[in-house]
């Protein structure tokens, strides 16, 4: 049973949508290569949720890749319109990351956590509470 406090995200075209309910367990952003060429930005950002409280509806297309780390990451994405809607780590595969521009929410809380960090763009800044790892 989906609880009544969730967020929903959707593709470009709105044909794929996600309804994640509750908090995220951590709020990120990575700077690796991997992640802006995905993105098509200077960085990708996405909330991490437990998959048992994450809904996905739509036809999607999967594409597999293994990160710099090793691990093993499949992508969700619309087959229509190309947005990446969530992905997630075959190293955790409990937790499912939803693109946090998919929720169009600006208020979305800001990241408490940055990934490849010295792959950052000097011009981009983050919270100094930002926990950084390189």
């Amino acid at each position: 049973m989906k609880p009544s406090s969730s967020r929903q995200a959707s593709c470009a075209c709105g044909q794929l949508t996600v309804e994640a309910s509750g908090e995220p367990i951590r709020i990120s952003v990575c700077h690796c290569q991997a992640c802006q060429r995905r993105s098509g930005a200077p960085f990708a950002a996405q909330a991490r949720y437990p998959r048992a409280r994450v809904w996905l509806d739509g036809e999607y297309k999967t594409f597999v890749r293994v990160a710099d780390s090793g691990n093993e990451v499949t992508a969700h994405f619309c087959p229509h319109c190309g947005s990446t809607l969530c992905y997630w780590l075959a190293v955790d595969p409990d937790v499912l990351a939803v693109a946090i521009g998919a929720f169009g929410d600006s208020d979305f809380p800001p990241p408490n956590f940055s990934m490849h960090d010295d792959q950052r763009y000097a011009w981009i800044d983050l919270p100094a509470s930002t926990q950084r790892q390189n």
